[in-house]
Formats: structure tokens, sequence, C-alpha cells
């Protein structure tokens, strides 16, 4: 499996969409970790994150991605997950980031959800 990962960070108005391309491992969770750290430093707290170029995320990205939902609670922010695979969704619902983090299918559903 390999180790690229990329991720598009797209600014709207008052929210922000991130793109995720590849393995969610520690590389990749450091990459959306940075990024949503210096959303909130902008003052943009409800995220979008889009998994749909993303098959696998390992323990050490959800536990990258559960600090960020913790950074966005704190702020009173909201974040949403889209184009989650069926496993990655049931283990972000084990892990409990669904309790703090809402799934949608879409991109468009997450936008309008927002």
């Amino acid at each position: 499996m390999s180790d690229t990962f990329q991720l598009i960070v797209e600014e709207r108005d008052t929210y922000a969409i991130l793109r995720t391309e590849g393995y969610v491992n520690n590389l990749g969770g450091e990459k959306i970790g940075e990024a949503a750290d210096a959303l909130i430093e902008k003052g943009i707290k409800r995220l979008i994150l889009n998994f749909e170029k993303s098959n696998v995320v390992n323990s050490i990205g959800i536990s990258i991605l559960i600090e960020v939902i913790e950074k966005i609670v704190d702020v009173d922010g909201r974040i949403c997950f889209c184009f989650l695979t069926k496993t990655i969704a049931k283990t972000f619902n084990i892990m409990g980031l669904t309790q703090y983090a809402e799934i949608y299918d879409t991109e468009d559903e997450a936008m309008a959800a927002l």
C-alpha cells in the first residue's frame, strides 16, 4: 500500500472542505490536523472532510482525527465526514467519532447540513 497522501483544502465563506487522497496514516492525519489548526486560526470552524479518494484510515489517523474533532468542539464548531467507505464509517462509529461529527453520503449533503 502506498504511503502517498494528498490533501486539498478549499476555503469557502464560512466553512472549508478538506479532500483527502490516499492512505490516512500518521502522515495524512498530521496534514489534516495542521490544515484544521490553520483554518481554526483564521476563524473557520466548520469543516467537511471528504474521504472519497481514501479507502483506509489507520489507528494513528483516527487518533489525530479525534484531536481535530476536540479542537472543533472547543471552538463551538462543527465537523462532517462524507464519502466514507462502509468499513471506515463503521470504524468511526465504533471509535466514537460519530458522537461529535456527522456522516453524510455526499459533499453536497454535508454542505447543506452545515
